[in-house]
């Protein structure tokens, strides 16, 4: 009978420590995931700022140039110069679409977060076993 006391004593004090451990793992991990979250949403305004900041000016120099070039030749080929002129903004904003879309694609949020939690999936998975 008593063999069966302290057996269960110790099922009882392993059964605590293995909470405590996983409480512990959660309690990290979940540290973890606000700090990227708060870095990803850092990250996201800044680009958001930068982006807005070169659309506004790169508008501002595209017009004035598009002004000067058009009263340069408006007595000689006015339409050839704003066809030009269309083609080659058509063509930079097609540029800056196709370099802006890589990024995005390979864009990985919380990518630390996600390895760590299947790290310790792996880790508990040969405990079980």
């Amino acid at each position: 009978m008593e063999e069966s006391t302290v057996n269960f004593k110790q099922l009882k004090a392993t059964s605590q420590r293995f909470a405590r451990r996983l409480l512990t793992i959660g309690e990290n991990r979940l540290e973890l995931l606000l700090v990227e979250v708060q870095q990803e949403r850092e990250r996201l305004l800044q680009a958001f700022l930068l982006a807005l900041g070169v659309a506004a000016f790169g508008l501002l120099a595209g017009g004035t140039f598009t002004g000067l070039v058009v009263v340069l030749f408006w007595d000689s080929a006015r339409v050839a110069v704003l066809v030009v002129l269309t083609v080659l903004y058509a063509a930079a904003a097609g540029a800056f679409y196709w370099r802006f879309s890589g990024p995005m694609r390979d864009w990985q949020t919380l990518a630390a977060t996600l390895d760590q939690l299947r790290k310790d999936r792996a880790c508990l998975e040969k405990v079980l076993e």
